[in-house]
């Protein structure tokens, strides 16, 4: 993102990205050519939920692990990320959003222009061409207000999208946004067929969510489609033969559904697994699995981090909104032990959502306010809030009840529950009354129970700048959209924090955005907005007999170029 924004602003030349497959998209194969074995290559992945769709805007929190995952199965964006992270690739499009080429224009009145024309030959599953249309609806449905879920911050700033014929739009913006070139992209807005989906947005707009579209009849552009959808079980997903960046070199996918980590690894060192997807795996498991493994390494990733949010509306205890007591419940925690025993000493604490390896890192670490670990502290913040410790050690208010809350998290998620665990046991240690609780998977899709939650929320989330929409009061689940926007798990609210958000993503030049940057980390980090416990090592497990997997810049697997994946014989 940083040199892109860079060319927007002009305030560096054009930077050529020197990996070949992230330059040029594959050329498309024909249909008609034969595989080079008789057998079809099929490779087994298992996530950690019981997915109800596909489509990971439906996922509130990713409560459901793994549908992220399947997403990019199924669907492609018009552009899909570079490997280096910096820039974006056209895959469906014929060329990215860019200055250079003429696709993003700056407007003297301070106002831009997208424009993206759609390949030749997209079609969807179904065999309809992708067309401008689709783009237009697609537009259409995600600003609608009356379905909340879509939301997203940029589209404040996204005035109209226009057809200009058949394969090309036009997105026309009130003022600069960074990301706009995102448009169409999972983070934004993937592309939706509107000649599937049209009658009963219009007709029935009340269940369109519900509509099994979204699920077991679901059309997307991606290089796989779904051939069987067992509930409880797995999905099959079949090689897209005619997906115009390059058919498939796999021809099946089989996704099992398998929550509990212990029957997980039973799968992978059996051979009836190839590789887990979709996160909610935790390092010293997978140590573990791959030293007994003989059929694939184990790589890790940076990219994510653990953290605690903090409820922000109507909490029990009420004493949770004041800055002082959240600060107190900071010092009390020792992160960096966590982080030493539960990532092997391959991480740190997590003063601030943004990962050090991010390229921002460097311009906002000043700005962040650090609360170590000091006991001797809390105590004392919390003694001028009127707490006592009693003589058997638990802390009283003034009117004698005991200092006691919640902290939850997922059940069966071992990177969650080990820090939820630890996390508890620091804060009992100070004389607080903890009640530990584990998520069940049967609740993990209720909306309303996940973000009501009393008072902390162990989850972990992704750890770069790009994140801080998340924190906008925009994003917040409330009874008025039927807890059906995420994001803001922490439900926190301030005017200076949603005015930071935008001016950040809405300035081009370098230095000015950092310092909105600044005041993004320096509010949530005064505010004690949310609880950042340590940077992941998200552990990958990944077969020998895969090849043809492109590395990320965070050292991620990249499932947007899933189709050049190979197994070898």
């Amino acid at each position: 993102m940083f040199p892109r924004i860079l060319v927007l602003s002009m305030l560096l030349p054009f930077v050529v990205s020197c990996a070949p497959p992230a330059t040029v998209p594959p050329q498309p194969q024909s249909a008609s050519q034969p595989a080079a074995n008789a057998g079809p290559k099929r490779l087994t992945a298992a996530v950690r939920g019981d997915p109800h769709t596909v489509y990971q805007k439906l996922n509130p929190r990713s409560n459901v692990p793994g549908i992220d995952a399947l997403e990019h199965l199924v669907n492609t964006g018009l552009t899909v990320p570079a490997a280096d992270g910096r820039d974006r690739v056209a895959y469906l499009a014929v060329a990215s959003a860019t200055v250079a080429n003429g696709n993003w224009r700056l407007l003297p009145d301070g106002s831009m222009e997208t424009t993206w024309t759609i390949r030749e030959g997209v079609i969807w599953h179904d065999g309809m061409p992708l067309t401008a249309d689709d783009l237009v609806f697609t537009a259409t449905v995600v600003r609608d207000k009356a379905l909340p879920i879509f939301g997203h911050v940029a589209y404040n700033y996204l005035g109209s999208v226009e057809a200009l014929d058949a394969r090309t739009v036009v997105a026309r913006w009130s003022q600069p946004y960074i990301k706009a070139d995102e448009l169409f992209s999972p983070d934004l807005a993937l592309p939706l067929p509107k000649h599937r989906l049209e009658q009963v947005y219009l007709t029935d707009k009340d269940h369109f969510l519900e509509d099994p579209y979204w699920s077991s009849e679901f059309i997307g552009d991606g290089p796989y489609r779904i051939k069987e959808w067992e509930p409880g079980s797995h999905l099959l997903f079949e090689a897209n033969t005619r997906y115009l960046p390059g058919r498939p070199k796999i021809d099946e996918i089989v996704v099992k559904f398998i929550p509990d980590p212990n029957t997980l690894a039973a799968n992978i060192l059996s051979g009836e697994v190839d590789m887990p997807w979709g996160g909610r795996i935790d390092i010293e498991w997978a140590t573990n699995v791959a030293d007994q493994w003989g059929a694939g390494k184990l790589d890790t990733r940076f990219s994510s981090m653990l953290q605690i949010f903090v409820q922000h509306i109507n909490p029990t205890p009420p004493i949770l909104l004041n800055p002082d007591f959240k600060r107190a419940m900071v010092h009390t925690l020792d992160r960096q032990n966590m982080a030493d025993t539960f990532q092997l000493g391959l991480s740190s604490v997590g003063h601030t959502f943004i990962n050090p390896r991010e390229p921002e890192y460097p311009f906002l670490e000043s700005a962040i306010m650090k609360y170590d670990y000091d006991p001797r502290k809390a105590l004392e913040l919390l003694e001028r809030l009127g707490y006592t410790k009693a003589a058997d050690g638990f802390l009283r208010n003034r009117s004698g009840q005991n200092l006691a809350f919640q902290i939850r998290t997922s059940q069966g998620d071992l990177r969650q529950e080990k820090p939820m665990y630890a996390s508890a046991d620091d804060w009992q240690r100070l004389g607080v009354e903890v009640k530990r609780h584990l998520v069940p998977p049967q609740r993990a899709r209720d909306a309303e129970y996940r973000a009501t939650f009393p008072a902390f929320d162990l989850k972990g989330q992704a750890g770069t700048i790009d994140y801080a929409p998340s924190f906008h009061s925009q994003r917040i689940a409330l009874p008025e959209n039927n807890y059906r926007v995420s994001g803001n798990n922490s439900r926190y609210s301030n005017p200076d924090m949603d005015l930071a958000i935008e001016r950040y993503f809405t300035t081009l030049p370098w230095d000015e955005r950092m310092e909105w940057g600044r005041r993004v980390v320096q509010r949530l980090s005064e505010d004690v907005g949310w609880i950042g416990l340590y940077y992941e090592v998200a552990p990958v497990l990944v077969p020998n007999r895969l090849s043809g997997v492109p590395r990320a810049r965070n050292e991620g697997i990249m499932l947007d170029q899933i189709h050049e994946w190979d197994l070898n014989t």
